[in-house]
């Protein structure tokens, strides 16, 4: 067995030089292997194949990307909806079902934070500047590692263990948010204009951890919170590893 946890990372399509293929931001591998662990990119395939495709992971990171089709939690679409992609929301949507009923340790980033929301049963806010006009601005012109509003988390709450702090500064990469939070997820942080910045899974019998900005891009700057986020995931997938090297095969 290698030393090294698997863990499975999502990733959306784009026509690229006139071929569709299978893209993932470098960033996410990079943090999750300097964090300790050893990452597999997940094509986007049918929903029927997401239980398998968890097979010989000891983790699961959901990561950023497009606006999440707003059918899946019975709204309209709104009129500054991005961009969508309705087989990458159906086989996502699949996999925080399949990672939920494995315990399989998950985190969430950005588009991740959302589509958890909406699969266990959650709604969103489409757009932050035209139904929250008093919000901060959070999808700025301002480069993926600037850190530009205060993150406030709950004193007691898994992310704060994780960060190590019950206030940090983050980058911010996104004009859709949590609305009504899932049954099962509690919101335990937020940005200072109430917009959700972090859930987790509340219970005991499955970590998940989900953030709105972009960890990934913060993991070499001076701050230690978004390192300490990542390596708080791995121990957690250790842990599991270590102790079940068969925890995420097929369920009987």
């Amino acid at each position: 067995m290698s030393s090294l946890p698997p863990v499975a990372l999502t990733a959306t399509t784009e026509i690229i030089r006139d071929v569709p293929r299978t893209r993932a931001n470098v960033a996410y591998g990079d943090a999750a292997r300097a964090a300790g662990l050893r990452p597999y990119i997940l094509p986007v395939l049918h929903p029927a194949d997401a239980d398998a495709m968890l097979d010989g992971m000891a983790g699961l990171i959901l990561t950023g990307g497009e606006d999440v089709d707003p059918a899946h939690y019975g709204a309209a679409p709104h009129p500054a909806l991005g961009e969508v992609h309705g087989p990458r929301d159906a086989f996502e949507i699949a996999l925080v079902r399949a990672a939920r009923a494995r315990r399989l340790p998950t985190l969430a980033i950005c588009r991740g934070v959302q589509i958890v929301n909406v699969a266990l049963g959650g709604t969103l806010v489409q757009d932050l500047p035209s139904e929250h006009p008093a919000a901060l601005p959070h999808d700025g012109q301002w480069e993926r590692s600037d850190r530009v509003h205060a993150l406030h988390v709950a004193e007691g709450s898994r992310l704060a263990g994780a960060i190590g702090a019950t206030l940090a500064t983050i980058n911010s990469l996104h004009h859709q948010a949590l609305a009504r939070v899932a049954d099962g997820l509690v919101a335990v942080a937020h940005a200072p204009d109430g917009v959700v910045e972090g859930v987790e899974w509340a219970g005991d019998d499955w970590w998940m951890t989900g953030v709105q900005w972009h960890p990934e891009e913060l993991t070499d700057t001076a701050e230690q919170w978004d390192r300490a986020l990542f390596a708080a995931f791995a121990a957690t997938v250790r842990a599991r590893w270590v102790s079940s090297p068969a925890a995420s095969a097929p369920r009987s």
